[in-house]
This record gives structure tokens, C-alpha cells and sequence, in this order.
């Protein structure tokens, strides 16, 4: 019998939002895959040993997820990591897999997941809480209100149509290209905030556009009303 690959989501940053069913797999399972080169040193394993202090004991697996443009490299990359975890799963262990936030929302597993798939392998996803549910949580507001639209928008280059979009939206991963998306929302009238970092230990609320640094840090989520 193969094992079973599983894609954890264990939310935002603060252990307590991670769900029981994270908690429960990662207690049950001895082979813990991390996206990063040394699994202790990820944002995903600090997360889950804060609620699992029992994960140091197990077997932790790097799987390298490079973040940059050469889709060649990208995708072989991905397939190495796939053939680390199929290489587990074939001595009929299961595998889980953690990943930030919720593991169907611009998740590093998924890639993964569409080459153990085809391989033959069974994967099964386990959903946490996403980022932008806990920041819009942490300002105290809604994401959307009666038949409202929420649109989920993943970086700078997909930002130039936001005044035509109906609706809310969320900014993710703009850190880098911040003056341009300020700059893009200032033009659109949207009331906007923003948490960096959200519900880790240097978490920083921003309720107003202006109070957005232009150095942002990676993990800054853009609400905009």
C-alpha cells in the first residue's frame, strides 16, 4: 500500500488559528514535508511547532519551492520535490505536507499535488485559515456584505482594471512594487487597509493607505473597500 500525501495548511502565523484536524495529522504522522531548504528555519514549521512541540521529533523533509520566474527551473524543481515525497510514500508512509494560510489559496502544495496525481499517488487537502480572513479579522472588518463581490487579486501586474472592478478586493504578494499598487489605489477611491504580518510577533496594522510603507514587507495583505 502507498501512502498518502497531505497538503496542511496551518494559517496565517499565530498556532492558535491552526485547526485540529492540522494539529491531529501532524501528531499522527512521523514524515513532516516543509517548503525550504532547512525546515526549521521556515515560517510554516515555527508555526506548527508552536502548536505541535512534538514535531522536532520527526522526520522533517526540505522540498525546495524556489520563488522566481525561469519556469524550467521552477518546474524541475517541482519535480524533484514530488519524487522526494513519492520516495516516502512508496514504503507506504504518509506524507504531510505544510503550507501556509489555506492550502487551496495560491498554494505551494498544489504544484505538487498535479505531479503525485499523476503518478499514481493520493493526496488529500487540509484547509486552514487564509491570510486574508485573519487580517480582515485583526482590522475588524468585513470582507464583503450582502451580495457584495470579493475579488482576489495576487500581485502588481493584475492591479491596472481595480477601479473597474465591483466589489472588494485583496491584494496579495504587492510588496515589492508597493508605491505602484498605493499609487493604483489612491486613483481608485477605495477605502483601504492592511496587516503585515499578520497574527505573527511583529505584526503591523495599517488602517489607512497612506500609513502603508513603501517597504512593506512580503507577508503585507491590502484590504481594499
Amino acid at each position: 500500500m502507498k501512502g498518502k500525501a497531505y497538503g496542511v495548511g496551518v494559517g496565517p502565523g499565530d498556532p492558535e488559528l491552526m485547526t485540529l484536524k492540522a494539529v491531529r495529522l501532524i501528531k499522527e504522522n512521523d514524515v513532516i514535508a516543509v517548503p525550504g531548504k532547512v525546515p526549521q528555519e521556515t515560517v510554516a514549521y515555527r508555526i506548527a511547532a508552536g502548536a505541535v512541540p512534538e514535531i522536532a521529533g520527526k522526520e522533517l523533509v526540505p522540498i525546495y519551492m524556489p520563488m522566481v520566474k525561469d519556469r524550467e527551473l521552477i518546474e524541475a524543481e517541482h519535480r524533484k520535490g514530488a519524487e522526494i515525497m513519492e520516495s516516502y510514500l512508496d514504503q507506504g508512509r504518509n506524507v504531510v505536507f505544510l503550507t501556509l494560510g489555506d492550502s487551496t489559496v495560491y498554494c505551494t502544495f498544489s504544484y505538487l499535488q498535479h505531479i503525485l496525481e499523476a503518478d499514481g499517488y493520493e493526496t488529500e487537502l487540509v484547509n486552514g485559515i487564509p491570510s486574508f480572513c485573519a487580517a480582515a479579522a485583526r482590522i475588524g472588518v468585513s470582507l464583503t456584505e450582502w451580495d457584495e463581490m470579493l475579488h482576489i487579486i495576487p500581485a502588481v501586474h493584475k492591479t491596472e482594471g481595480l477601479g473597474d472592478l465591483q466589489g472588494n478586493c485583496v491584494l496579495m504578494k504587492s510588496a515589492s512594487h508597493m508605491a505602484e499598487v498605493k499609487d493604483m489605489l489612491r486613483k481608485s477611491g477605495r477605502s483601504v487597509c492592511a496587516v503585515e504580518n499578520c497574527s505573527m510577533i511583529d505584526e503591523k496594522v495599517y488602517r489607512t493607505l497612506e500609513e502603508i510603507p513603501d517597504d512593506a514587507g512580503y507577508f503585507t495583505l491590502i484590504i481594499a473597500k
